[in-house]
């Protein structure tokens, strides 16, 4: 794919969501970390549902470790992986405050050494709580990358180099929320609507879906 019909891409994804940003309910950077690190392998609707019911209780690091892993587990248990997501949340709040005076730090490689928490979610918090124009890709994101051809890659990271170096400054900070939205809900994975899809012309997918007459 060319670079002129990549900032076409993005300009139609801009014009049609000006301001985009993650579906996960959250208030404080603290809430952010915590929703993205029990976001993995689960939808954000079932963390949005656990988080509702959590954050009203406890919403600070000191606040959740205070409720032990038992105690978390009570209200993630409809989650995917909560036994093991409520162990990372305790160990997370732990270090927190014992290393960042009970604040998320702004800075990758403190993040990415939290329990839980890789690249792809270190990527979120820079860039949703902190604005950093950083590029998160999870599944959604790799495969509509693949299949348009808009920044292809044999794995998440090679996807991620790939759009850092084609996507120009001015998308950089909402690409990701453009290209999760994207292939949540129109380039799905089993059968893309590409009879309702704003960008279709431009994709480079040879075998686009179209609904029947």
């Amino acid at each position: 794919m060319n670079q002129e019909k990549r900032i076409q891409i993005l300009q139609r994804l801009r014009d049609n969501n000006p301001k985009p940003t993650t579906e996960l309910n959250y208030s404080t950077p603290f809430e952010l970390l915590i929703a993205v690190l029990l976001s993995a392998q689960a939808t954000d609707v079932s963390v949005n549902k656990a988080t509702a019911l959590l954050y009203p209780v406890a919403n600070t690091p000191a606040a959740i470790l205070a409720l032990g892993v038992d105690g978390v587990k009570e209200y993630i248990k409809t989650i995917g992986l909560y036994n093991s997501k409520a162990e990372n949340v305790i160990k997370t709040c732990r270090i927190l405050l014992e290393q960042h005076q009970g604040e998320v730090p702004e800075n990758r490689e403190a993040l990415e050494a939290l329990p839980g928490v890789g690249r792809k979610t270190a990527n979120v918090v820079l860039n949703t709580a902190f604005g950093w124009p950083t590029i998160a890709v999870d599944t959604h994101i790799f495969r509509v990358c693949n299949r348009t051809r808009f920044a292809p890659g044999k794995n998440v990271d090679e996807v991620e180099a790939r759009l850092l170096k084609v996507v120009p400054a001015e998308f950089r900070l909402d690409c990701h929320h453009w290209l999760i939205l994207h292939g949540r809900y129109t380039c799905v994975a089993r059968k893309p609507r590409c009879g309702s899809c704003i960008i279709e012309d431009l994709c480079e997918f040879k075998e686009k879906v179209y609904p029947e007459n």
